[in-house]
């Protein structure tokens, strides 16, 4: 943008330069000047406004000399510019299609306003793989880090050039009740098997979303209130949370951990494995394969292959306790 604003005024310069040389040699009006000049520079000679004196057709010379050979570059340029720009269009679309081929297990995040901002930079930090798409392509363009395609998430040819028969999942956070209805709806059908989470803002919408397909329907206003009314009445618990649950923090972290097949844990009750007692983590529930939730185990509670520990305990002792539980840390 920068050099074709600098190219656009240095041919005015040009043009500005010749017209008023005719207009100070040759004493002829604006309109016959400018005529003249662009003639000239555009070699196009057409006829001559007026009989050139001496001293006007030395101007005329240098005129040529130095205007035309610089039109011309600037033109030049200027179409060079154009080319390579569209090369690199497709060039970028090529290499963006390549990247999601390559995607598989990911997510995809459904718009890009705050709420899909927050969603790309946690996962980003997890070092999970997504893309996103959004249909306004500024705010794409504003985080270029971010693998993102433009387009509309509602429509079945977008969601599959995202890669949805590969994806684990997608979050849905579209300004509307009803985009985010029509997400469900398609991604649904278009992969069964899909974990599918999206946005209600209005009140009912959360039923209506969970019939369409979504496994889980977040409302922020809904939990924007109870964090406020906690904030009063439960202060210390919100505290908390917010401590164990904030980015970054490599004090303290709220965790899942899942237990595989081949895991030494698995048989062994939490008192047996020694999570509380030699690594200091608190369990604080435990979800069994099956979705049934388990909060505030006892010591006697048994570990069992495919269940999901909700661990709270100091960075580096919960990625020890990642290693046991995936048969790492024998």
């Amino acid at each position: 943008m920068r050099s074709a604003i600098q190219s656009l005024l240095l041919i005015l310069l040009i043009v500005g330069f010749g017209t008023l040389g005719y207009i100070l040699i040759e004493g002829w009006g604006i309109l016959d000047a400018l005529y003249m000049t662009v003639i000239t520079l555009t070699t196009v000679g057409y006829r001559e406004v007026h009989e050139l004196s001496r001293p006007g057709i030395i101007f005329t010379i240098v005129l040529l000399i130095s205007g035309v050979g610089t039109v011309f570059y600037v033109l030049t340029a200027g179409a060079r510019s154009i080319v390579e720009g569209e090369l690199r269009k497709v060039y970028g679309r090529k290499k963006l299609e390549r990247r999601i081929r390559e995607l598989h297990n990911h997510y995809i995040i459904c718009g890009y306003g705050r709420m899909g901002k927050i969603i790309s930079r946690e996962l980003k930090l997890e070092g999970m793989k997504f893309i996103v798409i959004e249909k306004n392509q500024e705010m794409i363009e504003d985080h270029g880090s971010v693998l993102a395609l433009t387009g509309d998430a509602t429509r079945d040819s977008m969601l599959q050039e995202a890669g949805i028969e590969r994806a684990k999942g997608l979050i849905s956070v579209l300004p509307t009740d009803a985009e985010n209805m029509y997400v469900v709806l398609t991604a649904r059908g278009l992969n069964p098997d899909l974990l599918i989470v999206a946005r209600a803002g209005e009140e009912g919408s959360e039923k209506k979303l969970l019939r369409a397909g979504a496994d889980k329907v977040v409302s922020p206003y809904h939990i924007g209130g109870l964090r406020m009314a906690y904030t009063v009445l439960r202060p210390a618990v919100v505290e908390f949370i917010e401590f164990a649950t904030k980015t970054g923090n490599i004090e303290l972290r709220l965790e899942e951990v899942d237990i595989r097949e081949g895991s030494q844990l698995v048989g062994l009750s939490l008192d047996e494995c020694g999570i509380g007692r030699d690594l200091g983590i608190i369990i604080v529930a435990v979800k069994r394969s099956g979705g049934e939730m388990k909060f505030n185990p006892t010591s006697r509670t048994s570990i069992k292959a495919g269940d999901t520990l909700i661990a709270i305990g100091e960075a580096g002792k919960l990625d020890k306790l990642e290693e046991m539980a995936a048969g790492l840390g024998k």
